[in-house]
């Protein structure tokens, strides 16, 4: 298959919802922004070895890639509108291999409510490697930012914590399932999570109308609140009796105690963290319960610098590290 070939049979019908993205027949596709909105860009790149494993399932790994890019576009109160995808293999990829990965992106677009608008295909030495850019929209000068939190804004946290993080030990070593006591359910949600992150775009408008600042949760909630906490110049606190954790997770916590710092730390939740002042937090809770995207209150910001992090035993917690981290010293 040669590569025009590729992108006209594979990708070309993931183009047909976005007008501007010509039937990927043309070197660019064009965007006019909505009237009165600013257009919201994010980018992020998935690679085998990194973020998924070489042989997870190609559909799994088309919807993670577009996933955890309309996650950014989510918790900026932004309205998923078209991505671009650039996909680098190693070598000549197989047309079962192709079929799949297309079906995993229609099912992804198809749940976010965002169509391809263009991008490129590569082969290089190194990892499978994609990279989306995404693009979104929110009425002009109200993206929500992580930086413009007030002192005292409760902060919340939609879905559950931890699931990916467990979902993954789970998926480098299944037989693990049975120390922690979970049974094949629980375990196939555990790494269900892992597998297929689920950006909260029903919450998106919801922030615009009541957060003060929000971001995603990607690398870790420890890291990424400190990351709000400090972009807004306050200090953060949270308290873990208040994590909203899963069934399944809280069945492997009976066991392992300890993996509560992997909730805390391990990342891929791909949730929204926001900072909602108390009048709001209400009507917040309200709203985000009403479109099926409940949000517990898990802590507060206060004036000061740094984050702490009180355990169930009310005393506060270390962590060999706050999250992930590309470039650890």
């Amino acid at each position: 298959m040669g590569e025009d070939e590729l992108i006209q049979t594979t990708f070309a019908p993931l183009a047909s919802g976005f007008a501007g993205a010509l039937g990927l027949t043309d070197d660019c596709a064009f965007l006019t922004p909505p009237a009165g909105e600013d257009l919201v860009l994010t980018t992020d790149a998935v690679a085998a070895g990194v973020h998924f494993f070489p042989e997870d399932a190609p559909a799994d790994i088309a919807w993670k890639a577009l996933a955890v890019n309309v996650s950014d576009l989510a918790a900026k109160g932004a309205r998923p509108i078209a991505y671009l995808l650039s996909i680098a293999f190693p070598e000549l990829p197989e047309r079962a291999w192709l079929a799949a990965f297309a079906r995993g992106l229609g099912e992804a677009q198809a749940a976010f409510g965002i169509a391809l608008a263009g991008g490129d295909t590569d082969r290089r030495p190194g990892p499978l490697t994609a990279t989306v850019t995404a693009i979104g929209s929110v009425p002009s000068g109200r993206m929500v930012r992580r930086g413009s939190a007030k002192a005292g804004d409760l902060l919340f946290l939609s879905g559950t914590l931890g699931d990916s993080a467990v979902g993954l030990l789970l998926r480098q070593d299944p037989e693990r399932r049975v120390s922690l006591g979970l049974d094949m359910r629980e375990a196939a949600m555990l790494v269900g999570r892992y597998l297929r992150p689920e950006p909260r775009v029903a919450l998106a408008p919801h922030l615009l109308a009541h957060a003060s600042a929000a971001m995603d949760v990607s690398d870790g909630l420890v890291k990424d609140c400190a990351r709000l906490a400090r972009a807004s110049g306050l200090a953060a606190s949270l308290d873990c009796v208040r994590l909203p954790l899963s069934q399944p997770l809280l069945s492997a916590l009976a066991r392992q105690p300890d993996l509560i710092a992997t909730a805390l730390t391990g990342g891929d939740d791909y949730e929204v963290l926001a900072a909602v002042s108390p009048g709001e937090a209400s009507a917040f809770q309200a709203a985000a319960q009403a479109c099926g995207v409940p949000v517990s209150e898990i802590g507060q910001l206060s004036a000061g610098t740094g984050i702490s992090v009180l355990g169930a035993d009310g005393q506060p917690m270390s962590f060999t590290r706050p999250g992930w981290d590309h470039f650890p010293h």
